[in-house]
């Protein structure tokens, strides 16, 4: 799989603007496209996220996409969730969310810092049991987002 970085018109609208809101905005504006994330195949299914990452200097790092329910079952749906490793030591949870559309949901996850790794989840929840199945995790870290052929 190919990864890319892509900077958006709507990032650099905002880099012009200036000013301390224009660069708090930018810090953490999806700049990287990490891809699909997609759980391992169940009997029923899958879910599948498309990821886009902030740069990893941000104050603030942000995991966004497209959530899928990839599950013909009517109680499955997609679920995704982040785990920030921060810079200072220590991990954090984001909220996870999820849809059951298979036109997909937009997310978006934050830290409270800055990081220099995720780990991003996509599982299949059943909503009846309030349970995850056929889970999967990226490890993505700062290093190899810096290695990226510009």
């Amino acid at each position: 799989m190919r990864k890319r970085t892509v900077i958006g018109a709507g990032l650099f609208a905002l880099v012009l603007a200036g000013g301390s809101a224009g660069t708090a905005n930018a810090a953490a504006a999806p700049v990287h496209h990490w891809g699909p994330v997609q759980s391992t195949a169940g009997h029923g299914g899958y879910a599948k996220a498309d990821v886009w990452l902030s740069d990893f200097d941000s104050e603030r790092f942000t995991v966004s996409g497209t959530l899928y329910d990839r599950d013909r079952h009517s109680g499955h749906c997609g679920y995704v969730r982040a785990r920030f490793h921060y810079v200072s030591g220590g991990t954090g949870w984001a909220q996870g969310r999820y849809t059951c559309s298979s036109r997909g949901g937009t997310f978006k996850l934050s830290s409270d810092g800055e990081v220099d790794r995720v780990d991003v989840r996509v599982c299949v929840l059943n909503r009846k049991r309030n349970t995850l199945h056929n889970c999967h995790t990226d490890v993505i870290k700062a290093s190899t987002v810096a290695n990226w052929p510009q």
